[in-house]
């Protein structure tokens, strides 16, 4: 069966993070090191990146309902809980 139409939805919470934002999030929710090196900027790098999510709010009325914090928090969860069925 043929798809007829589709659309396409940026899911996230619209607020910009970091990515070292990202990093002391989740080690602290997680109580782990996260090994990194912050180093120069390679060619085609992006400055920014973000997805705007009124599209999704509009069409379906969806909307993020956790922070970073406890999205690190579950990530790691989830990625245990997948090891421990493998």
């Amino acid at each position: 069966q043929q798809l007829e139409s589709f659309e396409v939805f940026n899911i996230g919470t619209g607020k910009v993070f970091s990515v070292l934002e990202v990093i002391h999030s989740f080690e602290k929710e997680n109580k782990i090191t996260v090994p990194h090196k912050i180093g120069p900027r390679r060619p085609g790098d992006v400055v920014k990146v973000w997805a705007d999510t009124s599209k999704v709010e509009n069409v379906l009325g969806w909307k993020a309902k956790r922070g970073l914090d406890e999205m690190m928090r579950d990530a790691w969860n989830w990625q245990l809980k997948l090891n421990q069925n493998a």
